[in-house]
């Protein structure tokens, strides 16, 4: 498996900003902190950060590694597995058409989201969203946004500002647009969590997170809700973090890579949780919203009531746009680099391709986004992980995948790993599918 001569990430720590780009997004901000509100707090950190070692250790590193091994996206990558293994790549590229398509998927609607985020935060420094007096109020301003033609203008804005960082490429663009607005992220929401807890009542927030209860881990649904999350945070989707993958050199080491954007997922989710569940008691309130209702509702409704209310809202908005247009910039990486593999299309023209496809279904589906998305997380994502994880630890010779996942390492990884990740792995991604097309949706 030879790289071919492309784009590629300038340093090791851009590689791992992106990933992290790519995996922070609003699964850490407005579902993690109610997930550990209606799951026992510190017991629910119990099982997620079992299924985080679980998910990183296998599926983020045989990602990250698959793309680095074919020097492409998930057509490339899963093709030049059904090659070494049958000797025709054909079957296999045309299933890896389903993560790509996926991803696109996945792009589109957030690309609503993003865009509400873009006008909330406008809003927060003009003040016009401080107008709003109360939850009804926000609410009837969230509707009038969330609404099929509702949001066109901020939704355009967005995109523009997520294809001219596509366009400048994997270094000039994506590498340093992570490098600013990641570490700023999390700058930005640190100085939330301390602003947040000078305020009366928020020791009652912080004791409700660190008080263990263990009879909670009982809960079976306690476990199922952090497999969902840990799963659908660390953007393991067989398309994200293999095409970001595809762009790193042979020097870096993947697990590691891994470890690194796992630990920094992990704390801007608990940051997240610093910062909601204590302002909600500072309220005398406790955490019972969770989704857009939680960021664009009750939110920007407390902040409204804290002192400095609008240096607040508008913080916590730009640190949401950050993650927000990291992550959308990764969902359209995969589409936009299988048009140049297999299209040969330059970088400029696919990223325009992908983003006039993009806006326009994007703006027909303002109004029905919420059930898009619940399509792709519930279905979308768990197959194309499936497919991922088989491609590399079933379809790809064994020999093969040791030496990708091995690459530039001083000790290989023990005996462990190649079984924990081809049965226990691959068996996680079809539970998460089947749980949830029975609940609904767990991530």
């Amino acid at each position: 498996m030879e790289q071919t001569r492309r784009d590629s990430f300038r340093s090791r720590w851009g590689f791992k900003l992106a990933c992290i780009g790519s995996a922070v997004g609003m699964g850490n901000i407005w579902l993690f902190p109610s997930r550990m509100s209606a799951y026992g707090g510190a017991t629910f950190l119990i099982p997620y950060v079992i299924f985080v070692v679980l998910i990183a250790s296998t599926g983020v590193i045989g990602e990250m590694a698959f793309g680095r091994a074919a020097s492409g996206g998930p057509v490339a990558a899963f093709g030049t597995a059904a090659e070494r293994r049958t000797g025709r790549r054909g079957w296999g590229e045309a299933l890896g058409l389903i993560p790509v398509a996926g991803s696109l998927a996945m792009a589109i609607g957030y690309s609503v989201v993003v865009g509400w985020i873009l006008k909330y935060a406008v809003a927060s420094f003009t003040g016009a969203a401080l107008e709003n007096q109360g939850v009804e109020a926000f609410t009837a301003y969230f509707d009038t946004a969330a609404s099929s033609w509702g949001n066109t203008g901020w939704q355009v804005a967005a995109m523009a500002g997520t294809l001219l960082i596509m366009a400048l490429g994997i270094g000039g663009g994506i590498e340093r647009a992570n490098k600013v607005m990641m570490p700023l992220f999390f700058c930005l929401f640190v100085g939330l969590a301390i602003y947040i807890a000078t305020l009366p009542g928020a020791a009652d927030g912080y004791r409700y997170i660190f008080v263990l209860k263990p009879e909670g881990l009982l809960d079976p649904m306690v476990w199922v809700y952090a497999l969902g999350q840990a799963f659908f945070s660390l953007s393991v989707a067989g398309n994200g973090t293999l095409i970001y993958g595809s762009y790193l050199s042979k020097e870096a080491d993947v697990p590691e890579s891994a470890r690194t954007v796992a630990f920094f997922d992990s704390m801007a989710a608990i940051l997240s949780a610093l910062v909601i569940i204590p302002a909600m008691a500072t309220a005398g309130e406790t955490l019972t919203q969770s989704g857009p209702g939680l960021m664009f509702i009750y939110l920007p409704n407390l902040f409204r009531e804290m002192p400095g209310g609008r240096i607040l809202m508008a913080v916590f908005f730009v640190a949401a746009l950050f993650a927000g247009v990291t992550s959308l910039v990764n969902l359209f990486e995969a589409p936009t680099a299988t048009l140049q593999e297999k299209l040969h299309l330059s970088r400029g023209t696919a990223v325009a391709v992908i983003g006039v496809v993009g806006l326009a279904v994007g703006l027909c589906i303002q109004g029905i986004v919420s059930g898009w998305m619940d399509v792709c997380s519930i279905y979308a994502c768990p197959i194309g992980a499936l497919l991922a994880g088989v491609f590399f630890y079933w379809v790809l010779k064994k020999e093969d995948c040791l030496v990708q996942v091995n690459l530039a390492r001083r000790r290989p990884l023990g005996r462990w790993f190649y079984p924990t990740a081809k049965y226990l792995y691959c068996g996680v991604t079809v539970l998460v599918l089947i749980l949830g097309a029975v609940n609904g949706g767990i991530g």
